[in-house]
Formats: C-alpha cells, structure tokens, sequence
C-alpha cells in the first residue's frame, strides 16, 4: 500500500494545475482523437444522413485547412499571452500573473484549438477514395465554429481585462470572497465557553523541513491532530510570510501525547510566493502594487491610481465591518480550543492599503485629494474601534501634505477631500 501524500503536496499539485497552460490543452488534444475514434465508428455504422457526404478531395482539403487553421490560431494565443506577461510586469504587477495564469477561458480556447487539431488531423489518415469519414468532416466543420466563437469571446475579455481598472475590480471581488469566508469559518469555529489555551509555555517546538512562504493551512487537519494528542497547535507565524529553513512553525502546549511533526508540517503548504486561496491580503497588494506602478515617474498616471483606490475603499468596507481580533482560536467539534493562528488586525490592512500610495503619491494633488476622501469616508461608516487607525493616518496624510506643498494655496487645494481626486465635489 502507497504512502498517502501529504495535504501540503495536495495543495501544491492543486495550484500547479490551476496555474498550468498545458495540462487542460493536453486533455483536449487526447478527448479530440477519442472522439475521432467515435465519429469513424459512427461512420461505418451508415448513420448520418445523405446529405452529408463528401468527396475524398473536399474532405481532405478541408481537414488538412483545419489542422493548419488551428496550429495558426494557438500561435496567436500564445502571442496574446506574451503580451499579458509583458504589460503585467511592464505597468501592473508582476502579482498579477498569479491570478491570471488561472484563467478558466484562456485554457478552454486553448483546450478547443488543441481538440479540433486533434480531431481533424486523426480523420485525415481514415480518408480514401471509397471512404470519406462523413460525419467526422461535419463535426470538424462545427468544431471550427465554435473556435471562432471562444476566439472572439476571448479577444474581447482580453481587451477589456487589461484594463487597470478591471484587474482591480476582479482582483477585489477575489480579496473580498476569500476574506468573507475565511471569516465565516473562524466565527463557526470558536471555541466554547471555558475553552482556554493552556498558559503555560510549549511542550514541543515543530520545525519547517523546507523554506518557502506560508500559501495555506490545513485547518480541519491541524485541528484533527490536535484532538488526537488532546494539545493545542500554536502557529507563529503569519500566512503570506516567508520562512527558511529551520524556522519555528507551530508550538504544541499541553497534551496527553505528542503529535507527529511530519503530519503537523504536512498540514502547512509553502510555496515559492503567496496565493490567494486564503490570503485576502495578497489581493490588497496585488492592488497596491498596481496603484504605485501608476504613480512612478515612468508612467505618472495618478488617475489610473486613483481608480484602483476606488476598489482598495471597497475592500476596506468589508474587512472595516468584521472584527479582527489577530489571534484567533480555533475549537473542534467538542468545542475544545485546539488550534490558534496569528491574523491581520484592522491596523495591518489599512496600512498596507496606505502607507506606499501616500509614500509614493504624496506630491500629487490627486492622490492626496482622494486618499482623504477615502478615510473620512471610511470614518463614516466603520463602527469607533476602527477610527483610532483611520485617524492616524490622516495625521500621517496631513503631514505628508504640509511637508511636499509648502505653498499655503496648493496646500489648500491637496487638503481637500475629493472622491475624484480632481473634479468631484
């Protein structure tokens, strides 16, 4: 009997093929010579109708067109993928190829060509003179069509999708999504009344084997050990941190028996660089980052900055309106605390969400205009325990002002809140 992989190997196949090009096209190029299989079968059995029949010559022409047609076409993807790759590291963020890798479209397109290619060319070897794969010839034909239409649906979104301003409503509504559950799983999971981490320091420090940064854990798993040695899992460090060799991952207090490090460790993936899946954080860099690439002195765009601070404000609602404790503990079905991991506070996302732009923005009056509507906005609608964070920085944004607009008129002009930056009211 095999050794079952462990759930950080699970995790990291997962990723390899959501991320992968080639896996989704290679399964399309297989499912199209199976299906010419199908069509030769049905051919032989005289079911389509006579109307459908070819001559050997119209039948090949069009089915070697086909194979060229669509080796041509997945060139063209392949070109349109070069250019995403050079405008995302050029003008957005290299993060962003994180996400757009992931593109369900881009690997059905690619998933088509690569079938119909398939299809087409595995029809060519059946064609004689005194037998012309009928049916096959008319599926080709379709398959063609519906290529076109993946082609052209694709194009648009590619057009519309490199917009900043897309990305950055695609990548907020992913931040958000992963944020609203990741919440809704902590508040199912709190433990009961009672359900205390014991005070006492660690019985037993785990280790990381192999560096990398904190992509994801295995909760439900880490709390199902935890349970079986009757401990409690204290991880120290952060999601999104990197951490090399050696490092001290989860502390174990108290417990009947002491848990298998190698199944703790298991239960942590790391990776090369962070991911979305249960880093909502990731998505507010992701933003940032977008945001300061506008406001550099090679593209000086402060109103594509300022748009994508449109979707930080929207972000921050969502994370502002839930209580963040930065500690949280987890309970299993008992209601006994098992597992506790460390958490972004509200202090940490506002400061990500400012901090650069206002660094790197601070002499645009644009900039400096909308960041203040944002965070009296923010004051007005986020519950008191988050005004303390939200007023610092406005003394921080204030100070910024006075410090690059030492002339009292532009001063009074960079002072003012204006959810346009320039232009609103």
């Amino acid at each position: 009997m095999g050794v079952r992989p462990s759930w950080a190997a699970r995790f990291r196949w997962r990723q390899y093929i959501k991320a992968s090009l080639w896996i989704v096209p290679m399964l399309g190029l297989v499912l199209g010579t199976l299906l010419a299989e199908a069509a030769l079968a049905a051919d032989s059995a005289d079911w389509p109708p006579s109307g459908w029949h070819y001559s050997a010559t119209t039948a090949s022409g069009v089915l070697t067109a086909i194979v060229g047609a669509m080796v041509a076409l997945l060139g063209f993807v392949v070109t349109i993928g070069v250019l995403v790759v050079q405008q995302a590291t050029g003008t957005l963020s290299p993060r962003y190829m994180r996400l757009w890798y992931r593109d369900r479209l881009q690997k059905a397109v690619l998933a088509t060509f690569t079938g119909t290619f398939a299809f087409a060319f595995s029809l060519l070897r059946s064609v004689e003179s005194s037998s012309v794969p009928d049916l096959g010839v008319t599926l080709a034909g379709a398959a063609v069509a519906v290529s076109l239409v993946l082609l052209l649906v694709y194009l648009n979104r590619f057009t519309h999708r490199l917009r900043p301003v897309a990305i950055a409503e695609l990548v907020a509504h992913l931040g958000e999504a992963v944020f609203t559950e990741g919440a809704a799983a902590i508040r199912g999971a709190a433990p009961r009344e009672g359900g205390t981490v014991p005070s006492d320091g660690p019985v037993m420090r785990i280790r990381t084997v192999r560096g990398g940064v904190i992509q994801a854990f295995d909760v439900p798993g880490l709390v199902a050990e935890a349970g079986r040695h009757d401990c409690v899992l204290v991880v120290t460090r952060l999601i999104g941190d990197f951490v090399p060799p050696g490092t001290v991952l989860v502390e174990v207090h108290g417990g009947t028996s002491r848990p298998d490090p190698e199944r703790v460790t298991g239960s942590v993936a790391l990776g090369a660089e962070r991911t979305i899946e249960q880093d909502p954080a990731f998505a507010l860099r992701v933003l940032v980052d977008i945001a300061i690439r506008a406001l550099s002195p090679a593209v000086n765009d402060p109103t594509t900055a300022v748009q994508v601070i449109n979707y930080i404000e929207w972000f921050l609602h969502t994370v502002g309106g839930t209580r963040l404790p930065g500690r949280y503990v987890l309970a299993d079905r008992g209601g006994d605390a098992r597992l506790v991991l460390p958490g972004r506070d509200w202090d940490d996302y506002l400061q990500l969400a400012v901090c650069e732009i206002r660094d790197y923005g601070g002499s645009s009056v644009q900039i400096c205009r909308r960041l203040r509507a944002m965070l009296d906005g923010l004051l007005d609608t986020l519950p008191p325990p988050q005004h303390s964070a939200l007023r610092t920085e406005l003394r921080l944004l204030q100070e910024s002002i006075e410090r690059e607009f030492t002339d009292p008129a532009r001063r009074a002009i960079a002072e003012q809140a204006d959810h346009q930056g320039i232009g609103g009211q």
